[in-house]
């Protein structure tokens, strides 16, 4: 398959970060409307994750996106090595450390990107 059009896949990226920095009580209405389970929120980001570095050669994205991205993607990887499932539960979107802190360095790349945060995208769901 053809790589996407570049403006694309930065729009991608962004959605799934506009998600993630989104408050708890926004993240779990999103979720409700759309009719996804949490780990959506991570795997959205993981997905786009993988095109930040080209995203950055190309001049779509800053360099300095680029540690608060791996750190993101760290915490997921920690969060999903750990035997709980307690982490993938609405509920843990407002207590979990993991998801307090993926929320924050989220906030951080857009707003150094100059994003805006205020609506949440809308996805479509395949089943």
């Amino acid at each position: 398959m053809e790589n996407p059009d570049p403006a694309f896949r930065r729009r991608l990226l962004l959605e799934a970060l506009i998600v993630l920095a989104a408050p708890a009580p926004a993240q779990t209405a999103w979720l409700e409307k759309h009719g996804v389970v949490t780990d959506e929120i991570a795997l959205d980001f993981d997905h786009a994750f993988r095109m930040a570095e080209r995203l950055v050669e190309e001049g779509l994205l800053s360099s300095g996106a680029l540690p608060d991205l791996r750190m993101i993607d760290s915490i997921f990887d920690e969060m999903t090595r750990d035997e709980s499932s307690d982490q993938w539960t609405t509920a843990a979107l407002i207590s979990d450390v993991g998801w307090a802190q993926a929320r924050g360095l989220a906030q951080q790349v857009l707003a150094g990107e100059g994003v805006e945060t205020s609506v949440l995208p809308d996805i479509c769901v395949i089943r």
